[in-house]
């Protein structure tokens, strides 16, 4: 179709006719195929030798829901088990803006200099809408992201309880197996509810700041009582004197706290992970740490109950996932849901109905 602009009376304006019928599919694009998931022993044989796209891809399987990637997987963590379980596991929560992204990629920096391999397991926070995470932990640590004893791996937390993904354990179990001697398990920080961040790490650190108010309101008993240590990061400019307040403060709290189970004082050290200062401080109490309970003996009975531990929430997650599956059970919770909601039955008999059919199931 001609466009009138072309007419003579429109001097100096042109106007090119359109391509016509374009395809809908681009012809020179290529389609890529589904990676091929290769065998356990193909796995197992990568990750031993420290290479890293196969750990990644391992990781991927442990995270995945599919139940031949999940037989893939168990195989490759029980065979990496017995190469497992040198590192220093160090988990890391605080509030909202403290910069626990700021200050692992500070330690991280300075740990990789000094010749140790580091694995960074950074735990984002899931949609509860869209169910997506942003996973942008290596561009806020874009430094550390370079150094080549560096391996960071950002995790959806998929609904986890504790602010940490349902698969990070297995996933430490993975990077030990690769050499790295340093794990770091960076949780969302979701407050008091970190129960399963402290049941997966030797040392649980809690990261906070000051000038914010009153500098324990935000930081209650429950979460108090799980930290071995504490930091007080953005320690500089004109909130040094406040920094080194605060850690008087802390200090005093937590020495009415009654003796942890290992015997370890917590205290807490001031720093600032933009400026540097104070990062190493913050290490050494971590690693005398690690010598105190070496030396009496808690660390191995600490890994011994955390093992423990993530065996009956298996075991919970496991029959979780059975009960709400199974395609009788999901009939029968609609209909007895809907009892519910119209006040013919209540809450608490609906649940032991429903079990008890789940019961009956499984005779």
């Amino acid at each position: 179709m001609e466009h009138p602009e072309n007419n003579a009376k429109y001097k100096g304006l042109t106007v090119n006719a359109g391509v016509e019928n374009l395809p809908s599919v681009n012809p020179y694009a290529t389609f890529r195929r589904r990676k091929q998931v290769l065998h356990a022993d193909q796995y197992v044989e990568g990750i031993l030798n420290g290479d890293l796209r196969l750990l990644s891809q391992a990781v991927t399987l442990i995270e995945s829901n599919l139940q031949s990637d999940q037989v893939i997987a168990q195989q490759v963590i029980e065979r990496c088990l017995p190469h497992a379980g040198k590192a220093i596991r160090l988990g890391i929560t605080g509030v909202p803006g403290a910069g626990k992204s700021t200050f692992i990629e500070a330690l991280g920096t300075m740990l990789c200099h000094q010749g140790k391999k580091l694995a960074v397991l950074a735990i984002d926070p899931s949609s509860e809408r869209s169910k997506g995470s942003i996973l942008g932990d290596k561009t806020r640590m874009n430094h550390l992201s370079t150094e080549a004893n560096a391996f960071i791996r950002p995790s959806p937390s998929a609904g986890s309880l504790g602010g940490v993904a349902r698969k990070t354990r297995e996933t430490i179990v993975l990077c030990e197996a690769a050499g790295f001697d340093t794990i770091i398990v960076e949780t969302v920080g979701v407050g008091q509810s970190e129960t399963a961040a402290h049941s997966m790490v030797d040392f649980f650190l809690l990261l906070q700041v000051t000038g914010t108010g009153d500098e324990l309101q935000g930081i209650k008993r429950g979460i108090m009582e799980m930290a071995d240590g504490i930091a007080i990061n953005k320690c500089d400019g004109s909130n040094i004197e406040r920094a080194e307040a605060a850690r008087v403060s802390f200090k005093n709290a937590l020495a009415l706290f009654p003796p942890t189970e290992s015997g370890w004082r917590p205290y807490a050290e001031t720093c600032s992970a933009i400026e540097g200062n104070g990062i190493r401080k913050v290490w050494k109490m971590v690693e005398d740490y690690i010598s105190y309970t070496r030396e009496n003996g808690y660390l191995d009975h600490l890994r011994t109950q955390q093992a423990k531990y993530w065996m009956y929430e298996t075991i919970n997650q496991n029959l979780l996932d059975s009960f709400y599956k199974n395609e009788t059970m999901e009939n029968l919770i609609s209909t007895i849901e809907t009892r519910v909601l119209n006040n013919e039955l209540s809450s608490f008999t609906a649940a032991y109905e429903l079990l008890q059919q789940y019961g009956k199931l499984n005779k």
